[in-house]
């Protein structure tokens, strides 16, 4: 199954229709026997008996299956146990709940996005603007297929300035209220939208608009479904034997034996198969941390030291090293995005230098402490200050992406709106944080909804609340200003260089001001070489604060660029009259300094008016 000189694995096991029938292959190494059955015998079970390689690979050749037929292998297992279960590398599935893997023929879909594809080696996506849309395709907007989706979702985006989609996994699952992360085939689009061409249409799509698209991949477990992998030869197959590394407690499901090779390459070959079949351009890899540690979420005696005596899973790093270089060297310019929780070093460091070679990782600790400070009523956050302060101390540590992701607006937590104490302006409060998150160096995440000020908690079975923007709804002038700053803050990312080219650089910041707990602002200088600079002033009180005086670094006329309490936001209209002037008067260690008025609960972006 790993001899590199052969075609990929996708191609060489599942199901594949010729002129003669289709041939079926399936690894299953234990098996006693393994029979394929379905639409084409009524699903008899009896008389297409699969033969067994050396390799532990079935195979049979059925004539009278044809595309569009569904199938299944009985396994009768190293236990004597008959299993039915589902194709590992099918490339469809039937419709959940049904669970059957569908017979699909080679495709017919038509690219337009060679260019695209082909610019995207010369590309430098560290130094170039990113904010992400991140979207539930099933609740995003109700009753869409991938065709219609891509359509309406690729006018969305590049009418709010988003730059990439992220899609939660659209790799087939059993479960829908797993929202994909329960995999049950990972070679298959998820029938719930449509087709594989249907698939290769959204993206296709989103390519012609300008727009990138990244996919949610989980390599780290799979669920316990009897149709899917688990115990699939009557043996732990693709799970590990040992009990005390078989499971993932937090979901109830099997963690992947990374020691194994077939399994490795498995893996491998999905993440290469979603990249160049679909033309991706990254995947975010889901729950690197819970891979990446043998005592990730186990007690005492629930896990065993590495040879050295310590936690970490050495199989784990291997395995994405390989991931990664396999993916950047088949798909040049695509991007590997990490999901990891925890102070792991090197996680965006080339796997030549000791790193595990993704191109960004999810800032999760920026994501906890803005979160946390905002969520406190203004007059108890000078104690927490620091907590927001060390993300900008500490911002080019890694390459990061920061996200406000779909796991921040479920479970009880609220919304992003709803965060904000009720005490306050809710909506003033959103407004400055997505200030903060576009202005703080790093690639920009935000979950569906979040770009509005959605106010009920997301559901994966019902569409956003759309109508919170409708003539109709008394409160559609606050949405629609939470949106339109959104649009704005994500368009200023992209057209200012200071904003995203020097994004994993020292350079490209300095303080202005981290100190003034008591009224509880801070500043900074987001810089590139030969492009203007931004000052970004964030006051988190609930006060106007007039004669503010700040350094500058330079003199002169500064231009308001941005004030997130202006009226055409749903602001009340404080701020500079468009234009400060910043005078020969040292202030906060620069030579230069000028007085500014910062409206309550709010962000103000200058730059030089030259």
């Amino acid at each position: 199954m790993s001899d590199p000189d052969t075609a990929p694995l996708w191609r060489r096991l599942g199901a594949h229709p010729g002129p003669s029938g289709t041939s079926f292959r399936v690894w299953a190494p234990n098996a006693r026997a393994v029979t394929v059955f379905g639409d084409f015998d009524d699903w008899a079970a009896a008389d297409h008996p699969m033969d067994r390689g050396p390799d532990g690979v079935w195979t049979a050749c059925v004539e009278a299956a044809r595309p569009g037929m569904s199938y299944k292998y009985r396994i009768v297992g190293a236990d004597g146990l008959i299993r039915d279960k589902a194709d590992p590398l099918a490339r469809a599935a039937q419709l959940p709940p049904e669970t059957a893997s569908v017979i699909v023929g080679e495709s017919t879909f038509e690219w337009t996005d060679a260019d695209w594809v082909a610019d995207r080696p010369d590309r430098r996506p560290r130094a170039e603007p990113m904010s992400i849309y991140e979207v539930h395709l099933g609740s995003w907007r109700a009753g869409l297929g991938y065709r219609e989706a891509a359509v309406e979702l690729a006018q969305y985006a590049v009418d709010h300035g988003f730059t990439h989609v992220q899609l939660m996994p659209v790799t087939e699952h059993p479960y829908g209220g797993s929202w994909g992360y329960q995999v049950g085939s990972y070679f298959a689009p998820s029938s719930r939208w449509g087709t594989a061409d249907d698939f290769r249409f959204f993206v296709d799509h989103l390519h012609a608009c300008g727009i990138a698209v990244l996919l949610d991949w989980v390599p780290a477990h799979f669920p316990k479904d009897p149709f899917a992998l688990g115990e699939f030869d009557g043996t732990p197959l693709y799970e590990h034997a040992d009990p005390l590394r078989r499971e993932q407690p937090d979901w109830g499901t099997y963690a992947f034996n990374l020691g194994r090779s077939e399994v490795r390459d498995f893996l491998l070959a999905a993440a290469v198969y979603w990249c160049t079949e679909f033309h991706l351009d990254g995947l975010r890899v889901d729950a690197v941390a819970s891979m990446l540690y043998l005592d990730y979420s186990r007690g005492e005696g629930q896990w065993r030291p590495n040879a050295r005596g310590t936690n970490e899973n050495d199989e784990a790093v291997e395995f994405l090293r390989r991931l990664n270089d396999a993916v950047h060297t088949a798909c040049p310019g695509t991007l590997m995005i990490a999901e990891e929780s925890t102070a792991w070093p090197g996680v965006t460091a080339a796997t030549d230098h000791g790193g595990l070679g993704f191109d960004f990782k999810w800032n999760l600790g920026w994501m906890h402490d803005l979160l946390s400070y905002v969520s406190r009523p203004p007059e108890y956050r000078a104690e927490v200050q620091e907590h927001v302060a060390f993300s900008l101390t500490h911002a080019t540590a890694e390459h990061y992406v920061l996200p406000i992701s779909h796991d921040e607006v479920v479970h009880g937590k609220g919304t992003l709106l709803t965060r904000i104490p009720d005490s306050g302006d809710r909506a003033a409060g959103v407004r400055l944080t997505l200030a903060f998150q576009w202005a703080h160096p790093g690639k920009k995440l935000l979950f569906m909804g979040q770009e509005f000020g959605q106010v009920r908690e997301w559901a994966d079975d019902r569409e956003l609340d759309w109508g919170l923007l409708d003539d109709g709804c008394p409160d559609a002038p606050m949405h629609r200003g939470i949106a339109l700053a959104a649009t704005d803050l994500a368009r200023l990312h992209a057209d200012l260089p200071a904003f995203h080219r020097l994004d994993g650089d020292a350079r490209g910041f300095a303080w202005l001001d981290a100190r003034d707990v008591r009224n509880t602002v801070i500043g900074f200088l987001r810089l590139a070489d030969g492009a203007a600079p931004v000052a970004c002033v964030f006051n988190f009180s609930d006060r106007d604060l007039y004669g503010y005086r700040l350094g500058f670094p330079a003199a002169g006329p500064w231009l308001e660029i941005l004030n997130t309490a202006a009226r055409e936001y749903g602001g009340h209209g404080v701020g500079n009259l468009g234009r400060i002037v910043a005078v020969d008067e040292p202030s906060h260690g620069r030579p230069y300094s000028a007085t500014i008025t910062l409206p309550a609960s709010a962000a103000v972006f200058f730059t030089p008016e030259a």
